[in-house]
């Protein structure tokens, strides 16, 4: 059996550091070794004792830089990567300039799939090793991104975009459609390999009644399939649902009312959300997915992160691309401070890189998978330049521990810091993906 070790700094968390006292919740090691095992993480102490214990591993010496479980972008919509930074629009606007006439060209399955590496490779060469991703509501580009996935061994998260009205006439499907194409996708694909079946109404506005209900029909009858969708993302969508469904209590009322809500839902956004909305998502153990570049880009507002952490509600970080403005899973973090910042909160280096990695893997419920350095746990790693630009090697030469060292990297590091990338256990090239 052939072995792998890996020498560097090493940070595992112990602990949910978004509830203990973060630096009690990590371990560091400033000389720490991790062994790669038939695409697991077999072992992790410190670099003289691992060595001594497998001689015959082949080594890679990351020297200073930090060794650290590969990033999880828990929401993003891969049929927008091409409109990225589209200017100047509110999320209605954005949705009918940018994203639908994008959105239509995946009916092409060349198309599909030549977006879907694109999308990938991007990831990769921003350290994120595992996604979860809208499709559009064309099976074929389902099958292209679980397709470009299962070609890089990816953890992968992604379903068929559902929309039966509000939305152009060549982007709708029908109650029953949307359940039988879903239906077939996750025969298909849920569980095979490293994928996994997320059921995905867009969101309420633009799905009847019927339509999600058909979804929440499907969910019960495949209940290991998460069920991702967008929640009180701006007000004048809110003030849309209420038009939409004027018996609903509230917005989460839309789905809960259709079998929509559970511990493995996952909410994009949930901005503006009202008590009792707060209340059923903590008492169901379903998850909120953090777009902090998208909220800022599209002018929707500020999360309390503070506030429903402290709930107890699972949350991970999303770039939401391509509402999000980066691909980059550092750039997500460094907002998530600016906007926890400007909420009254300063949050801890370490509740960051908990909240990109371990975090993630929690709203995805996978957990017990990726996302902590651990015996057991799958070999997907982001390894961290924490000097790879001289305005980011001056400040971390005068840090005097392991969180002044990284925090530097967190709000100003970008594709550069990402020194290598592990999938699966196996290190993957960082060339740059072809436009």
């Amino acid at each position: 059996m052939s072995s792998h070790l890996l020498l560097g700094q090493i940070l595992h968390f112990e602990d949910t550091p978004m509830a203990a006292p973060p630096e009690a919740a990590a371990h560091h090691d400033p000389r720490g070794a991790l062994l790669i095992e038939n695409g697991t993480i077999a072992a992790i102490g410190s670099a003289k004792d691992l060595r001594d214990a497998h001689p015959q591993a082949t080594i890679t010496d990351y020297g200073d830089a930090l060794i650290s479980p590969g990033f999880v972008d828990a929401h993003m919509h891969y049929p927008q990567t091409r409109i990225i930074a589209s200017w100047g629009k509110r999320l209605i606007d954005w949705l009918n300039t940018y994203t639908f006439p994008e959105e239509i060209k995946f009916g092409d399955p060349a198309y599909a799939s030549a977006v879907a590496a694109l999308t990938l490779d991007l990831a990769l060469q921003n350290g994120t090793t595992t996604l979860a991703s809208y499709c559009t509501i064309h099976p074929q580009s389902v099958e292209a991104l679980f397709t470009e996935a299962a070609r890089r061994d990816m953890r992968i998260v992604a379903g068929k975009t559902c929309m039966d009205r509000n939305a152009p006439t060549g982007l709708q499907d029908t109650p029953q459609s949307a359940h039988d194409d879903s239906l077939a996708l996750i025969e298909r694909w849920h569980g095979k390999g490293r994928a996994q079946y997320a059921i995905t109404p867009r969101f309420s506005p633009t799905s009847t009644r019927e339509q999600l209900e058909a979804l929440g029909a499907l969910w019960s009858a495949n209940p290991t399939c998460l069920m991702q969708t967008h929640l009180s993302e701006q007000t004048d969508e809110i003030a849309w649902v209420r038009d939409l469904f004027p018996e609903a209590r509230d917005y989460l009322d839309t789905y809960e009312a259709a079998g929509l809500l559970g511990a493995r839902g996952i909410y994009g956004h949930a901005i503006h959300l009202e008590p009792r909305e707060i209340d059923r998502l903590t008492e169901t153990g379903a998850a909120i997915a953090h777009c902090p570049t998208s909220n800022t880009f599209i002018g929707s507002g500020l999360f309390d992160l503070a506030g429903l952490s402290a709930r107890g509600i699972p949350v991970g970080l999303a770039t939401d691309t391509g509402g999000g403005s980066s691909f980059s899973m550092l750039r997500t973090m460094a907002a998530t401070y600016e906007i926890a910042q400007l909420r009254g909160t300063a949050l801890h280096p370490a509740q960051l890189l908990w909240l990109a990695t371990a975090g993630g893997a929690r709203a995805l419920h996978l957990q017990d998978r990726i996302g902590t350095l651990a015996p057991g746990y799958e070999a997907d790693l982001t390894i961290l330049d924490l000097a790879s630009t001289p305005a980011i090697a001056q400040r971390t030469d005068r840090a005097e521990s392991i969180w002044e060292a990284l925090f530097p990297t967190l709000m100003m590091g970008d594709d550069r810091a990402i020194r290598d990338v592990w999938v699966a256990g196996r290190r993957v090239s960082r060339a740059a993906a072809a436009p």
